[in-house]
């Protein structure tokens, strides 16, 4: 199926959640990630702040905080659609961009590198158990990952997973992913 036919079809029943079913599970989710040991060990997390109706990531960079954990979400230039990553600790350094994004203040947060990320919560709509996925189509997560060594993981609703994507040169798989019905090893489903 063509990329931007399923997107929108995954969307669709995204969207049909209700507000309690979509905070269980969001809930759960975040249960699990918090079992992983790449996030127990990770002392810098980076993740995009969640907007309607993707898995709500605020418990998750509340949760971090409150463990100790430094927290980056990404800041995008849509004039390369590239993006960078800068530390916050609180959700007033935040601001909204483009399309109700939410992305850090550039006066009061500082950029920082690939290398200082321990986990990338990668974000998208469409995911194969290899990890492989579609996101929301702009590509900067694409381009990120091609300079990002450190461990991937993504969070998503289990309709999420198909069972197989048109795979392009330039895509870059995730190493697991989360649900709330299960916890998958995409770096052995690849091997």
């Amino acid at each position: 199926m063509e990329k931007a036919v399923l997107r929108k079809s995954v969307i669709g029943q995204m969207s049909e959640l209700t507000k309690s079913q979509h905070a269980q599970m969001s809930s759960v989710i975040l249960e699990k990630l918090l079992e992983d040991p790449d996030f127990q060990k990770a002392e810098t997390i980076g993740v995009t702040i969640s907007r309607w109706p993707e898995v709500d990531t605020i418990p998750l960079i509340e949760t971090c905080w409150r463990l100790g954990k430094r927290v980056a979400a990404p800041k995008c230039f849509a004039k390369d659609r590239t993006m960078d990553f800068r530390l916050f600790n609180r959700l007033g350094q935040l601001e909204v961009v483009y399309m109700d994004l939410q992305e850090p203040i550039e006066a009061q947060t500082e950029a920082i590198g690939p290398e200082s990320l321990d986990l990338l919560i990668v974000p998208g709509v469409v995911f194969t158990q290899s990890g492989y996925r579609i996101g929301f189509g702009g590509g900067y997560y694409d381009r990120y990952l091609s300079g990002f060594n450190g461990n991937t993981r993504s969070l998503a609703f289990d309709f999420q997973l198909t069972g197989e994507l048109p795979i392009e040169s330039h895509d870059i798989p995730v190493d697991g992913i989360i649900t709330e019905k299960r916890t998958i090893d995409s770096k052995a489903v690849r091997a």
